[in-house]
């Protein structure tokens, strides 16, 4: 079996698991020069300048890298039918859906779709919800 397309599309960002936020934003942010673009109660996501991919902290996961793919649910399947196995099953993230698989060679990777939008945050960088993505839907009603 073969993909039509290539499965991965980009990748969205690497994560590190931190003990102390404000610690971990200092470091990377005040000591190593990279810009808050958001932060939660338990993460962070700082910018990477030659890309949109982003550095997050976080306070219970990590290390992980996360790659976006167009849908989840069809990645997951697409994955395991090509010999890889499931780790966590597709479920809803505020951004659109998330699994953990493995290849075969023992390599764990985090598939996520941005099928929700964003994350919106306030003027400060603290997240305060999701963008909703316009959908095609939207495009046409407005056209």
């Amino acid at each position: 079996m073969s993909a039509e397309k290539p499965l991965f599309r980009k990748l969205d960002n690497h994560l590190l698991g931190v003990a102390d936020l404000d610690a971990a934003i200092s470091f990377y942010r005040d000591k190593l020069g990279h810009r808050l673009l958001w932060r939660s109660g338990e993460a962070a996501g700082l910018a990477l300048p030659e890309t949109d991919a982003e550095l997050v902290v976080h306070l219970k996961i990590g290390p992980e890298t996360d790659i976006v793919v167009a849908d989840v649910d069809k990645a997951f399947a697409l994955f395991l039918s090509a010999g890889g196995v499931g780790v966590q099953a597709p479920f809803d993230i505020a951004i659109g859906r998330c699994a953990r698989v493995r290849d075969p060679f023992g390599n764990e990777l985090v598939l996520l779709d941005q099928s929700k939008g964003r994350l919106a945050t306030d003027a400060d960088g603290r997240v305060i919800g999701v963008e909703r993505r316009p959908s095609r839907d939207d495009h046409e009603q407005t056209s």
